[in-house]
């Protein structure tokens, strides 16, 4: 019985990883052998990496990218950092009702308040700009962060903030001289499960932006796509050229990542 379940395992894993070889060999075909078919390049070549990272403005596009990308990631763990150490150690009136609000909003579904987003953005003068897609998802991010940032902290021996408060720090010292370093792991889970989807976002960065120079990565394989007579080794190449950054981001990450998990889980 476990043989057809490791048979299983491994035919589904084959076919979970081949449209991903696919798209990484198409990246150094040329047009004419993509069309082709077949798996494997017979005379690869970075030209058409090249030639999709310079002429269709990827590089513009992966700055912006970055920009909004960064900005969320560094406004998630500034804001949420703060509030999750406020709901682990401190008691103020409401906390526990706040916090499940907070954990509750998880089962809402972020398409379903794309509209109102965009009509606040409108409203503020925001529809059309970076800013205008980083609060957004510094907001959205709230309920995962904060349940996994408020574990994190839980984890933490309280033993460790009592005698920093004895001792006379101030509760703004324990959280920056002892919680932040020891909740290294959490911090670092939630950049990466910020970057990912920032990165990869798509519906309210179409909604959001119309100007070509504002581009972000996924809308710029989009254009790809979209044209009469789409060049998929191109298509291919753009691909791999937005999923690159996020496996190197886990790949060095991947450490502080799972131990940031098993820390929330046990929290």
């Amino acid at each position: 019985m476990r043989r057809f379940a490791y048979a299983g395992l491994i035919a589904y894993a084959v076919i979970s990883v081949y449209p991903f070889l696919w798209m990484v060999s198409g990246a150094f075909k040329t047009r004419e052998e993509i069309l082709e078919g077949g798996l494997l390049p017979r005379e690869p070549t970075l030209g058409t990496l090249v030639a999709t990272w310079s002429r269709l403005r990827f590089f513009d596009y992966f700055l912006n990218s970055l920009q909004v990308t960064a900005l969320t990631v560094a406004g998630v763990l500034v804001v949420y950092s703060l509030a999750s150490y406020a709901f682990a150690m401190l008691d103020f009136p409401g906390r526990r009702l706040l916090y499940w609000f907070f954990v509750a909003l998880l089962f809402v579904p972020g398409i379903t308040v794309l509209l109102p987003v965009v009509i606040l953005e409108k409203n503020l003068g925001l529809l059309g700009s970076h800013l205008g897609l980083v609060l957004p998802f510094v907001n959205g991010t709230a309920p995962l962060t904060v349940l996994l940032l408020t574990s994190g902290y839980r984890a933490i021996p309280g033993e460790l903030r009592e005698a920093a408060r004895s001792d006379g720090a101030g509760e703004a010292r324990v959280f920056w001289s002892i919680y932040l370093p020891l909740a290294r792991p959490a911090h670092i889970t939630v950049a990466v499960l910020t970057a990912v989807p920032t990165w990869n976002e798509y519906v309210l960065t179409r909604v959001s932006l119309s100007d070509r120079s504002r581009f972000t990565l996924p809308l710029g394989l989009e254009s790809l796509i979209s044209s009469e007579v789409p060049s998929y080794h191109e298509v291919m190449a753009a691909s791999l050229i937005i999923v690159l950054p996020v496996i190197a981001l886990f790949l060095v990450l991947q450490r502080y990542f799972v131990n940031g998990l098993v820390g929330a889980v046990k929290g």
